[in-house]
């Protein structure tokens, strides 16, 4: 007596569904023309099994009292002839790819590839967004054909081989009796017509190759590596077909004086010593033109001047980043006697004129240093 269960696999939990996968995975391994001679009552079992556990009603009165509680259901005298193998169709189609002829003939329009354009920007396109021209090498449609892939007054016709389906058809002979396969028609490569003269312009592919000059849009807050996606802009498909999308990959330049971090600018204002002491107005560029850049008195060198909303657009959010502006103090050279003798007195007024310059030596002072040792 044969556990219905066990033949397929599940346990007695199981779902419909979880009977019908595992059904159709041991039909195709037992399948006669899969496996070969010697598995037919493995086959005839799994059928079986399938026929009870499928079915509500006989699946209760299986797991009430058995086989017997089925007065006998099954295959029974008939053996094979009097199964049904109706949940068998989708396996011969996976075998024999007996659902090609109910697609029909096949489409030779196809969806273009898509593409990536490389698009450098400045600083400034990337701050306050901007539109720019990025010439681009792709397919667009035949002109000429208009797609079709056909000369000029010209249509496909029907290929003869298969009378436009795009299938051939074939009476296979197995175990369970005959079969009808299919496969696609060598005539027409499955397209169910045949283009006679195809178009010159486009040799038959119904695009040609040409160069164009897009107009794109840069948003602001886009950086280096961002990718922006242009639907249907990218390569014109086949006879015909819908387009791929471009993408467009940003690079940005570097900056003369200006660096960014996020949203942010940084840049350096150098600045005398006396200003940085006394406090001064200094012009800045900026992305916004010049501002004025208030340093205040006793300002020392790494101090950091924010100017708000001076930076870089926020990526699909408003407002801008700020501008970061570091001062450098610049140490003055060259004195001549006369500064040297105010800075002197600068130093003896703040009690800084411990503070002794280097001594200067003459060259015999020094080599008589190093001869005598004093």
């Amino acid at each position: 007596m044969s556990n219905y269960y066990e033949v397929l696999g599940v346990s007695r939990e199981a779902d419909a569904e979880e009977i019908k996968k595992a059904y159709r995975r041991k039909a195709r391994q037992l399948h006669p023309d899969v496996a070969g001679p010697g598995h037919e009552e493995e086959f005839k079992a799994v059928s079986t099994a399938y026929e009870v556990l499928s079915d509500p009603e006989k699946r209760q009165m299986y797991d009430l009292g058995g086989e017997e509680a089925l007065h006998g259901g099954g295959f029974g005298p008939g053996g094979f002839a009097g199964a049904d193998f109706g949940d068998l169709g989708g396996i011969f189609q996976s075998f024999f790819g007996g659902g090609a002829g109910s697609r029909g003939p096949a489409s030779r329009a196809r969806r273009g590839q898509d593409s990536l354009v490389a698009v450098e920007v400045e600083l400034s396109d990337v701050a306050f967004g901007a539109t720019r021209t990025v010439p681009v090498d792709t397919y667009v449609v035949c002109t000429t054909c208009g797609g079709s892939c056909c000369a000029p007054g010209t249509d496909p016709v029907t290929c003869s081989q298969c009378n436009g389906t795009g299938t051939i058809q074939r009476m296979t002979r197995t175990l369970l009796g005959q079969v009808m396969t299919s496969s696609p028609c060598p005539g027409c490569q499955g397209y169910g017509t045949v283009i006679v003269t195809p178009c010159k312009d486009c040799s038959g592919e119904g695009r040609k190759h040409a160069h164009q000059d897009l107009e794109v849009a840069i948003p602001a807050g886009v950086s280096t590596g961002t990718r922006i996606r242009m639907s249907g802009r990218g390569e014109a498909g086949p006879a015909g077909g819908p387009n791929g999308d471009l993408y467009l990959e940003i690079h940005e330049k570097r900056h003369d004086f200006l660096e960014r971090d996020g949203d942010d600018l940084y840049t350096e204002l150098r600045v005398p010593m006396t200003a940085a002491a006394l406090g001064a107005r200094f012009p800045l560029q900026t992305l916004d033109g010049e501002r004025q850049v208030t340093v205040k008195a006793g300002s020392q060198p790494g101090d950091e001047i924010v100017l708000d909303g001076l930076g870089v657009g926020r990526l699909r959010r408003k407002g801008r980043g700020d501008l970061h502006v570091t001062v450098v103090v610049e140490t003055p050279t060259g004195l001549d006697e006369r500064q040297r003798q105010l800075l002197a007195e600068l130093a003896s007024l703040r009690g800084e004129d411990d503070v002794a310059p280097p001594r200067e030596e003459s060259v015999m002072g020094k080599l008589k240093e190093r001869f005598t040792g004093r």
